[in-house]
C-alpha cells in the first residue's frame, strides 16, 4: 500500500484519470493548493477565447448574438452551477464576488427588529465574511462588538452542531455560517443547521468557497435561504472569476437589499423607467454589467463536472485524501505533525497539517516541486484534487515531505508567510 507500485496501480483503475490531460500542469509541479486556485483547463481556455472573440467580431451585438449572449450570461452560466449546490435552475445565478455577494444576501435577509437585532456566525469562518456582517451591522446602527454573536469552537479546529444550534436564541435575525472550515476542512451538517434555523424563523445562509465542487449540496431539499461562493477554488474559473449565489425559491418576490439595473425583469430594462421592475427569480439579486471575460473562463470549467458528474468528483476526492492520510501516518509519525482536519467522510476535499515550522515546511515543499498552502499559524494545507492530480501525485508528496523532515530541509527558510499565503 505504501509503496509507488501500489499508486500507480490506483491510477490504472481511476476512471477520472484522462481528466487530467483536460488541464495545463505546471511543468515538473505537483500541485496541491486547487484549494486557494485550481489550474487551467484547457475547455475554460477555450470559451475565454470565444467570449473573447465575440467582443472582437460582434462589437456590440454579442450582448444577444454568438454561442453566449452576454446578456443572458449570468443566468446560463447559474443554471449550470445550479446541480453542484442543489438549487433549481432559477435559485442560482452567477455575479459579482463571494464578498459583495454576501453583502448583497446580508442586506436582503438582515431585518433587524425589536429585540432581534443580532447575526450570528462563528470564530472559524474566513475574514473576508466577518468583516462583511460587522460591515453590515454598523450600517443598521448597531456596535459589531455586542451584536455578531460568534459560536466558539471547543477546540480551535471544528465546530459543534449543537452548539450553533443552541446559539439560535430569540434575538438572532440572521445566521451565516461556512458549508466547509477553510482551515480544517470540516463539513458542517448543513441540512441539521438549516432545519433548526427555519424551526426558529431565522434565515440561515452559508458560504461554499471551500464546498462547491468538492462536494454535494442540496441547498434547495435542506431549506437554506441563501448561499454564496467564488468559482476559482475547486470549481477552476481561474483567478477573480465572478462569483456565485443561490436565494430558495421561497424568497422570490423579496426585493434585494441593493438594488441594481441587472437585477431587473429582462423583457423591461431598458425600458430605462426609475422605478425598478425587479425579476421574480434569483436573477433579481445581481447588481452590476456580467463581468463577461471573467465569467469566460467559467462556462468551460463547469463542462468538465456537467460531464463528470459531482457524485464520482466526491468519490475520487475521498479516496485521494484517503490515501493521503494513510501515508502521512505511515511516513510522518516522527515528526510531530497533527492532522488537522476530519478523518472520517465529514471533510472536504483537502488535509490540514499542522507543525510549529508550517511556513518554512510550506517554502522548502515549494523549493521541491510540491505547491501547497499555509495557513496562520500552523497548517500546511494539501488538497488533491480529483480533476487533476492522480494517486501518484499524492505518493510523491508526501515522500518529498518525508524527506524535507528527515534532513530538515526546512531550517534554512524563515518560519514567516509571504505577502500572499
Amino acid at each position: 500500500m505504501f509503496s509507488i507500485d501500489y499508486a500507480r496501480i490506483l491510477d490504472e483503475k481511476d476512471n477520472l484519470a484522462k481528466y487530467k490531460d483536460e488541464f495545463y500542469l505546471l511543468e515538473n509541479i505537483i500541485y496541491m493548493d486547487g484549494n486557494s486556485l485550481g489550474l487551467l483547463s484547457k475547455r475554460a481556455e477555450r470559451t475565454l477565447h470565444n467570449l473573447l472573440d465575440s467582443w472582437k467580431t460582434l462589437g456590440i451585438d454579442g450582448w444577444t448574438e454568438g454561442d453566449n449572449p452576454w446578456f443572458y450570461l449570468s443566468e446560463s452560466v447559474g443554471e449550470k452551477m445550479a446541480p453542484l449546490v442543489g438549487g433549481t435552475k432559477s435559485e442560482v445565478i452567477a455575479t459579482g464576488s463571494t464578498t459583495t455577494n454576501l453583502h448583497q444576501l446580508a442586506a436582503t435577509f438582515y431585518k433587524p427588529s425589536g429585540t432581534k437585532t443580532k447575526v450570528l456566525a462563528d470564530e472559524l469562518n474566513f475574514p473576508s465574511d466577518i468583516y462583511a456582517l460587522k460591515s453590515q451591522l454598523a450600517l443598521k446602527g448597531f456596535n459589531p462588538d455586542e451584536h455578531l454573536v460568534q459560536v466558539k469552537s471547543r477546540d480551535g479546529r471544528f465546530l459543534n452542531e449543537d452548539d450553533i444550534i443552541e446559539a439560535m436564541t430569540e434575538d438572532i435575525a440572521l445566521i451565516v455560517l461556512p458549508a466547509v472550515l477553510y482551515r480544517s476542512g470540516q463539513i458542517l451538517d448543513m441540512e441539521k443547521l438549516s432545519k433548526a434555523a427555519n424551526e426558529k424563523s431565522i434565515p440561515i445562509g452559508f458560504d461554499l468557497c471551500h464546498s462547491i465542487g468538492a462536494i454535494e449540496h442540496a441547498l434547495h431539499d435542506w431549506g437554506a435561504d441563501f448561499a454564496f461562493w467564488c468559482t476559482y477554488k475547486h470549481l477552476n474559473g481561474g483567478p477573480g472569476s465572478v462569483a456565485g449565489l443561490f436565494v430558495h425559491d421561497k424568497h422570490f418576490g423579496t426585493t434585494p437589499g441593493l438594488a441594481g439595473w441587472f437585477g431587473s425583469k429582462k423583457e423591461s430594462q431598458f425600458d430605462m423607467d426609475h422605478t425598478m421592475d425587479p425579476a421574480l427569480d434569483v436573477a433579481a439579486y445581481q447588481i452590476g454589467t456580467p463581468h463577461v471575460l471573467s465569467l469566460a473562463p467559467v462556462i468551460g470549467a463547469l463542462e468538465l463536472f456537467e460531464e463528470v458528474g459531482i457524485k464520482k468528483v466526491r468519490e475520487k476526492s475521498l479516496q485521494l485524501t484517503d490515501y493521503m492520510l494513510a501515508l502521512i501516518q505511515q511516513e510522518l509519525s516522527d515528526h510531530d505533525f497533527t492532522i488537522g482536519n476530519p478523518v472520517d467522510e465529514s471533510r472536504g476535499g483537502h488535509i490540514l497539517l499542522e507543525h510549529v515550522e508550517a511556513a518554512r515546511i510550506c517554502k522548502a515543499l515549494k523549493e521541491d516541486g510540491v505547491i501547497p498552502d499555509f495557513r496562520a499559524p500552523n497548517g500546511v494545507r494539501l488538497a488533491p484534487v480529483a480533476l487533476y492530480n492522480s494517486f501518484e501525485d499524492v505518493w510523491h508528496t508526501v515522500q518529498k515531505l518525508k524527506r524535507i523532515m528527515d534532513e530538515k530541509r526546512y531550517e534554512k527558510f524563515e518560519n514567516k508567510r509571504g505577502v500572499v499565503a
